[in-house]
Order: structure tokens, then C-alpha cells, then sequence
């Protein structure tokens, strides 16, 4: 019996339903995918982007800082998709390749936890991988605003007053580190989020981890086309029908609206991202890892290992 096995047979060993299991497995799932030296390329690969915005020819200070976060959070967002489907995919098949979800399932570990361990696994991955990459754009961006505030006194061939440092000083910062981009790393995380759940739902039906891969990008790219195809399907949004209502509702849960989570567009452009939207946004993310959870534990209960 291997480490992973252990812990969950010891954890909770004799209740119905069991958090201590839930974490066990959960704490071994990212322990697994930390291993996989393919999440150390993209996270350097990522760095490296984000890095790479440290080297701008002719812009302003505006069009700099705006490009600089316009491709961080593209990068930050791209990345932590990548790692939320392909880390998914690779989970239950790894498990039986190795044997180990045997192992488990013989233990009194139901169905529904294994999957839920699994989920928050990979979720704490995101997590970490998510907060990597914001600290270092974060970094970069502090670093980048002071060397333009710098360049800015410099270009300036008269003795610069304390009330003019401090104008040019309001007029950077107020286009560079603001905590509100911390809502758009939230959002970023919330989407991932979402994609690992619909990864999770297809991989317990799939053939292949390739299979898994393919389909769960598929949905991923419908789901940021969605809107528009909606709205050009029931003519600019304006559905008058039932079944018109039930059929956006129907496609809407089937293949979540990604392009809802893009609040990083909005702030990079320097608009007020409401607390109402984070709200809305934490709620359609529970609404859809609870979903395709269930969905997922439905299809997995009747699958034959």
C-alpha cells in the first residue's frame, strides 16, 4: 500500500462521510502534480512572460503599464487554465495506471469524496501556481512604476519641486499597483476554478487523458464564445419564448460563460469592478463546481474499475 493509501486509511477510518479523508486525499493529489516537472515548465514559461514586459520601446507611461498588466493577467489566466485542465486529466488515470485508486476504493472511502479530494487537489495547485505568478507581476509592476517616476524627474531639465515628485508620483501609481488588481487574480482563480470542474466531469467518462484534454478545451473555448453566439442565435439577446429561455439556460450550465470571469479587462482599462460582480462571480463558480461535482459523482458511481 503506498503513502497515499495510508493516509486516507487512516483518516476517518469508520464515518459515512469523512473530511479528514477528503483531505488526505487532496493533500496527496497536489503532492502528485508538484512532482510533474510539465507544471515547473509552465510556470517558468509563464514567469518568463510576465518577465518579458520589463522590456518596452516607444510607449508611455499609460500604454506601458496598461500593456504590462493587459499581458500579465492574459498570461496569469492562460497559465492557470492550462495547469487547472491538463492537471485534471491527468489525475484518475494516473491513479489507475498506478494502481492506487484500487487501493482506496477498497477502503471505506465513498466515490463522491475521492472526486471532491481530488477537485480540491488540483484546486490548491491552482492556488499556489495563481499566487506565484501574481506576486511576481505584482513585482514587476511596483519595480516598472518606480522606474518610470524615475525617468520621468530625470527628463525633466529644471530643478523638480517636492509638489511636482509628488504630482508625477500620483499620476503613475494611479496606473500601476492598485489593490484592485487583486480582484482580477480572484477572477482568475474563479475561472480555473470552473475549468477543473468541467475537466473533472469529463474525465470520468473518457477514454483517454488526451480525450479529456481535447473536450475540456472544447468546452472552454465554447464557453468564451458562447455570449455572442447566443446573442446572435436569439437576435441581440432578445428571447421571447420559453423554450427560447430554457434552451440559453440549458447551453449557459452545460458550457460555463468564461468570458463572464474576464473582470481583468475592465480594470486594466480603469474601470470599478462592483463588489455585486465579485459577488455574482464567487456564486456562479459554487454553483458550478457543486454541478459538475454531482454530475461527475453520478457518471463516476456507475463506472465498472
Amino acid at each position: 500500500m503506498d503513502q497515499q493509501a495510508q493516509d486516507i486509511a487512516i483518516s476517518g477510518k469508520h464515518r459515512v462521510f469523512s473530511l479528514l479523508r477528503i483531505w488526505a486525499i487532496s493533500r496527496n493529489t497536489f503532492t502528485q502534480l508538484v512532482r510533474m516537472k510539465v507544471f515547473y515548465f509552465m510556470l517558468i514559461f509563464s514567469a518568463l512572460i510576465i518577465g518579458a514586459n520589463l522590456l518596452f520601446l516607444s510607449f508611455t507611461f499609460e500604454q506601458e503599464l496598461k500593456i504590462l498588466k493587459d499581458v500579465s493577467f492574459g498570461a496569469m489566466s492562460l497559465f492557470a487554465s492550462i495547469f487547472a485542465i491538463v492537471g485534471t486529466a491527468l489525475l484518475i488515470p494516473k491513479d489507475l495506471e498506478d494502481r492506487t485508486l484500487y487501493t482506496i476504493l477498497t477502503k471505506p472511502v465513498p466515490r463522491i469524496e475521492y472526486l471532491i479530494g481530488k477537485l480540491l487537489g488540483i484546486l490548491l495547485l491552482i492556488a499556489v501556481s495563481i499566487l506565484l505568478m501574481s506576486l511576481l507581476f505584482f513585482a514587476v509592476l511596483y519595480i516598472r512604476q518606480h522606474g518610470i517616476l524615475a525617468e520621468k524627474i530625470a527628463s525633466i531639465p529644471r530643478q523638480v519641486s517636492e509638489a511636482d515628485i509628488e504630482s508625477f508620483r500620483e499620476s503613475i501609481f494611479s496606473r500601476g499597483l492598485q489593490p484592485e488588481l487583486l480582484l482580477g487574480v480572484v477572477a482568475v482563480f474563479l475561472k480555473a476554478a470552473v475549468a477543473a470542474a468541467v475537466a473533472l466531469f469529463v474525465s470520468t467518462f473518457a477514454s483517454s487523458t488526451l480525450f479529456t484534454i481535447i473536450v475540456s478545451l472544447v468546452i472552454y473555448f465554447i464557453g468564451h464564445a458562447q455570449a455572442l453566439a447566443l446573442d446572435f442565435y436569439f437576435a441581440k439577446g432578445e428571447m421571447h419564448s420559453a423554450g427560447q429561455r430554457f434552451f440559453a439556460g440549458l447551453i449557459g450550465v452545460v458550457f460555463p460563460n468564461f468570458q463572464l470571469f474576464n473582470v481583468a479587462d475592465g480594470l486594466t482599462a480603469g474601470e470599478v469592478i462592483s463588489t455585486s460582480l465579485m459577488a455574482r462571480l464567487v456564486g456562479l463558480t459554487a454553483f458550478y463546481l457543486t454541478i459538475y461535482s454531482l454530475v461527475s459523482w453520478l457518471v463516476f458511481a456507475k463506472k465498472e474499475l
